[in-house]
């Protein structure tokens, strides 16, 4: 399920709203989200927020304790008890992040949105680039292929801080509660 965060505060900010809405195409976006799942692996129903700077930045503070707007956060649903969930997880992604980073590196909001929810995804299925070997980044370059989407997020982030991406190996995947 994909919902989008109805927009408050000013008129000028309901209209850029509308406008981002308006170029996406949620039947779309639907299908992607069914596609990057079952290519992650992933069991379990995902639910994703589209919503505002600042209702990501609320949730990085209340979950994350980190006070600042992000693009994509990630909310895992452990196993209860060790019985498996019929959830997977949440996802709430920011349309105004979205829309500077795809103009930042020439594609549609809408191949943003994909790119963000594949990352997200990998973070649902326990993969986490912040404390892995490089695993969470060759498993999104992979899959990026495998689903026709252009350079991912780690890829971005290691590029812009001149690091080299990291050769494959085996790995282990980790799993947060919240990223």
């Amino acid at each position: 399920m994909i919902l989008i965060e109805q927009a408050a505060a000013t008129e000028e900010k309901k209209a850029e709203s509308k406008k981002r809405e308006a170029a996406l195409k949620m039947r779309e976006l639907r299908g992607f989200l069914s596609r990057a799942q079952s290519a992650v692996g992933l069991r379990g129903e995902v639910s994703v927020l589209l919503a505002s700077d600042t209702t990501l930045r609320t949730l990085n503070r209340n979950f994350r304790k980190k006070d600042k707007a992000t693009d994509v956060l990630s909310f895992p649903v452990d196993d209860f008890h060790g019985e498996e969930s019929e959830l997977a997880g949440d996802l709430a992604i920011s349309l105004e992040t979205a829309q500077r980073q795809a103009e930042q590196h020439g594609h549609s909001l809408q191949m943003e949105v994909k790119i963000l929810m594949l990352h997200g995804l990998l973070h649902l299925a326990g993969y986490d680039h912040e404390t892995d070997k490089g695993q969470m980044a060759r498993k999104e370059r992979s899959l990026r292929k495998e689903l026709d989407l252009p350079s991912g997020l780690i890829q971005r982030s290691a590029r812009a801080v001149r690091r080299p991406v990291k050769k494959e190996g085996a790995g282990t995947k980790k799993r947060s509660r919240v990223r």
